[in-house]
């Protein structure tokens, strides 16, 4: 059976692997990261914050999946909100994918950002990451922005 637990520091070696997976994943889509181990999240921040959680899905004691929410302030004075969720950290193990664990993991990150009194949920993810993009939009998710860059 399938649990979602807070993650703890226990976890955070797995966690890290789990990181490393979601960079090898985007490099693909981004041609400026640098070569080797990039981290993308303080863990342990995250863990301990209380304007944030990290969640994993567990079965049989393995650690299938993570994600993160995090209360964000926008960086405008003209939203129409003072918080927000930002989602973050999505990654299921390749054998475990395909069998709803990102959508069970979005909903309980969701559940928390509307415990939180959020109702502005946002991510980021590669326009070109055709996949993640439909698991998202299949969530409710809507693409806002597309950020685009030159080399010169």
């Amino acid at each position: 059976m399938m649990i979602i637990r807070e993650a703890t520091e226990q976890d955070l070696e797995i966690l890290l692997e789990f990181e490393q997976g979601i960079v090898s994943a985007e490099r693909p889509f981004n041609s400026t990261f640098i070569d080797g181990e990039i981290h993308y999240y303080d863990l342990l921040i995250l863990m301990q914050s209380e304007d944030s959680t990290v969640l994993i899905v567990e079965e049989n004691n393995e650690i299938l999946a993570s994600g993160y929410s995090k209360i964000r302030k926008p960086e405008n004075s003209y939203s129409n909100f003072d918080r927000y969720a930002y989602l973050g950290f999505m990654y299921v193990k390749p054998e475990h994918r395909g069998k709803g664990i990102n959508k069970l993991i979005l909903d309980e990150l969701i559940s928390w950002s509307k415990e939180k009194g959020i109702s502005e949920i946002r991510l980021d993810v590669y326009d070109q990451n055709e996949s993640a993009v439909k698991a998202y939009e299949k969530a409710g998710f809507e693409p806002l922005l597309l950020t685009m860059r030159l080399k010169s």
